[in-house]
């Protein structure tokens, strides 16, 4: 069952009648499924459930102005809308609550994510695009609370760069720009820095989306006088309101149980925000929430009797079902009989969700009783398996770890034996691993064929007299040839505009493609953030720049909770391949440092992390980036701009790979592994340490996620039988994690004739100027001395202690 958008000019009553009562059987189906919902979690079927109750009449008018080509970008009380477009039936409304992993099941996320996170897929089941024009989309959902803001905002702005920007291929992505990107969002959550960033932005780029602001008065048991100014997110945001001097935003205020009024200023809104590609706002107020925030607790604990009884009332159901019979549309008993149909077909489509879920399992389980019993009746100690076996049997609904539970704990009875039967339940338990564990975690990086790390290396090339330049010129031509390439690429951030980046490595670029190709943004990390990613989604090439390594700190939760899992939350049938830009390492003082990578590359998992050495080895990294189909984050060196490369004659076009480390420098005496600005320091101790009689080998990571995927690493520690990994991170950080991956990953301990070491920063942040830095950083005097000191306890004779 889905909603009607009804195109005709006019329509016979009987039309009218038909549609009205399509929606209200639709809104009684879904608050079924929620109050059925609630149910299961509470007898244990279901982990957890936070539903959608409350909110089913001013989505439905939503769902009305919703057309295809737009997009989603919403919150976890949205499932009435998935189900009036089309998208969520009943039953994958149950598969998504029992964690189904069967994509064709629980088409959201394939169990991954809690009930109530929707998604539509943008992909094949190759990661080929869809056509996006001929669906209606939802972005994939998150949990994390105004964390689907700033993706909105991208999502918006990709209609105003497919109207304004010639050149792209829009076949698969819009009919001219004129989609709508729709958000919603719980009045609580609007306190969040997040909307007001969102908010804020989308009012000076002037960009089509519409957002709803669901208005229960209540952040969970929070009241709204806890939440907001005045209690009222709409009046405080008045200054918002353009007039005919400023642009601005288009704000509504609308009651959530007036089925006629919530039609009419849908459609208002949709034709303003689609005809003038504005932001508009629609506060819905007066909602419900009659089941209390989630399955954790119960409402009344915080709401009193009034409330409760007004309420009760105002449930925007029951005022659609008075409205109904109020304009002689259908009888109480018409409604009566539809609402038992409704209740029987709820109960069935959660019958056939858990039959879908369950049975696999059933059967799976049946296998691993068999093997279980075959195992017993050859052991000398089968009456301990067999107990394991009449566990599992006695489970009337068991789960798959309750199987490799019982499975694996056999094993331990039979460790000392052999037969035939140990052998088979061995080969069961490897097998049902291998297919049951993609099930949980693929997907956290692109399985298409347009993955990075498919893409082939293509050095750079140079003329004979190739002419010597700046680092940020390779760049510049580099971006050059990128925008001359890819129509659909573009670029942003704080002062890559109008000066072309505080390094110039953008230098003329905005006049010569234009301010909605090369532009400026305001300070504002997270939703620069969520720009990229939301024009990711639909089909664009961004590159969000942000200014220093260090400000990432404001966009880390959208890289991590967003940008990071959008593969692995849809199981690969969404995607945002944004190319995240910006600079660090050797600066100076606290904030200006740009090292943090030990914190960035454990929370961002998912994202490409590459920390090139110099400006060629980034502007590489852009080209194969821009080939494929993930997201990453380039990290150039700060204190590289000024220095000088060779200018490469096949600018464009040259490609670094990803994971895949660099031997910069053969030695035979000890391995030292480092990457980006430290690498400078590393060479110098080098020379140095030469001079000593000590022949130290030097690799370049060259990135981080992923690192050294050919083992490279292994292959010089066997040869030099030591290993020093230094960084300017703190102890602890990204040092710690490269040695972890090379003991670990690698088994470079079997090589290893001394201590592996690392040589990080101190576990401060880097105080400012020279000496500050000196005393903070590794020094080159540091490097040296520590290598030295491992000789020493190679040779005391040879390498005398220095001190």
């Amino acid at each position: 069952m889905k909603t009607n958008l009804n195109t005709k000019t006019e329509i016979t009553f009987e039309d009218f009648k038909a549609e009205v009562l399509n929606d209200y059987k639709l809104a009684v189906t879904s608050r079924e499924c929620s109050l059925l919902g609630r149910r299961e979690v509470l007898t244990g079927k279901a982990k957890f459930g936070i539903f959608g109750d409350g909110k089913e009449i001013p989505q439905i008018a939503w769902a009305k102005a919703f057309e295809n080509g737009d997009f989603r970008s919403g919150y976890y009380r949205d499932q009435t809308f998935m189900m009036a477009i089309g998208e969520l039936t009943i039953e994958q409304f149950f598969a998504g609550l029992y964690a189904n992993t069967d994509l064709k099941e629980e088409p959201m996320s394939a169990g991954r994510q809690m009930g109530g996170h929707f998604a539509t897929h943008s992909l094949d089941a190759n990661g080929n695009w869809k056509n996006l024009t001929e669906q209606k989309n939802s972005s994939a959902d998150i949990s994390p609370t105004a964390g689907q803001m700033p993706r909105l905002l991208g999502l918006a702005q990709a209609s105003k760069i497919y109207r304004h920007v010639e050149g792209i291929d829009t076949t698969n992505f819009s009919n001219s720009g004129n989609e709508i990107a729709w958000g919603t969002i719980g009045n609580a959550s609007t306190s969040e820095g997040l909307f007001f960033e969102t908010i804020n932005a989308a009012g000076v780029l002037q960009v089509p989306m519409v957002i709803s602001i669901w208005d229960d008065n209540y952040g969970i048991s929070v009241h709204a006088r806890h939440q907001t100014t005045k209690e009222n997110i709409s009046e405080i945001l008045k200054g918002f309101q353009r007039n005919e001097h400023d642009k601005g935003y288009e704000i509504f205020r609308v009651d959530g149980w007036n089925y006629p009024e919530l039609m009419d200023t849908y459609q208002r809104a949709a034709k303003v925000s689609r005809k003038e590609h504005i932001p508009v706002m629609i506060h819905v107020q007066e909602l419900t929430q009659p089941q209390g925030h989630s399955t954790s607790g119960s409402h009344e604990r915080y709401k009193n009797k009034e409330r409760l009884a007004w309420e009760a009332e105002y449930d925007c159901n029951v005022q659609m079902r008075k409205w109904i019979i109020e304009n002689n549309i259908a009888t109480d008993e018409e409604l009566t009989a539809a609402e038992r149909e409704i209740k029987k077909a709820v109960r069935e489509g959660k019958k056939a969700a858990w039959s879908a879920f369950i049975n696999p399992i059933f059967s799976e389980s049946k296998e691993a009783i068999n093997l279980l019993d075959q195992l017993a009746s050859t052991s000398p100690n089968g009456v301990f398996i067999r107990k394991l076996k009449h566990d599992l049997e006695s489970i009337d609904e068991p789960l798959r770890r309750d199987l490799l539970s019982a499975t694996r704990k056999a094993l331990r009875y039979v460790v000392s034996e052999s037969s035939a039967a140990k052998t088979n339940l061995q080969n069961w338990i490897t097998n049902y691993i291998d297919l049951i564990q993609p099930k949980y975690s693929s997907h956290l990086h692109s399985e298409s064929q347009l993955n990075a790390l498919n893409q082939t290396e293509i050095k750079p090339t140079y003329d004979a007299n190739a002419e010597e330049v700046d680092g940020r010129v390779v760049l510049r031509e580099n971006f050059d040839a990128i925008f001359g390439k890819y129509p659909e690429a573009l670029i942003f951030g704080e002062d890559a505009g109008y000066i072309g980046d505080v390094n110039q490595g953008l230098e003329g670029l905005q006049e010569k493609y234009g301010e909605l190709r090369v532009s400026d943004t305001g300070i504002r990390e997270a939703t620069i953030i969520g720009q990229g990613i939301g024009m990711a989604m639909r089909g664009l090439r961004p590159i969000a720049e942000i200014q220093y390594l260090d400000y990432i700190m404001y966009a880390l939760q959208i890289m991590s909770d967003d940008l990071a899992t959008v593969q692995y939350r849809t199981k690969g049938r969404q995607k945002a391949p944004l190319i995240v830009r910006t600079r660090g390492h050797r600066l100076e003082g606290i904030w200006h440092s740009g090292s943090q990578m030990g914190g960035i590359i454990n929370l961002i998992r998912g994202i490409h992390v590459l920390v090139p050495r110099n400006m060629t080895k980034a502007a590489g990294f852009y080209n194969t980036l821009l080939e494929s189909d993930e997201p990453a984050l380039v990290v150039e060196c700060l204190n590289g701009y000024r220095l000088k490369e060779k200018l490469p004659n096949n600018i464009g076009d040259f490609k670094t790979p990803i994971g895949v480390v660099e031997t910069i420098r053969e030695g035979e005496d000890i391995t030292l592994v480092s990457y980006g600005s430290t690498l400078r320091l590393v060479e110098q101790a080098a020379k140095e340490l030469q001079e000593v009689g000590i022949d130290a080998e030097i690799i370049d990571v060259q990135s981080l996620l992923p690192l050294d995927l050919n083992h490279d690493i292994v292959k010089s520690i066997a040869k030099t039988n030591r290993v020093m990994v230094i960084d300017e991170d703190v102890k602890g950080g990204a040092s710690a994690y490269i040695l972890d991956q090379i003991l670990n990953e690698q088994n470079a301990f079997e090589y290893l004739d001394s201590q592996p070491k690392t040589l990080a920063a101190k576990p401060h942040r880097p105080a400012y100027g020279t000496d500050g830095d000196y005393f903070s950083k590794p020094s080159v005097e540091d490097i040296f001395e520590a290598i030295y000191d491992v000789m020493h306890e190679l040779s005391p004779d040879n390498y005398p202690k220095l001190r």
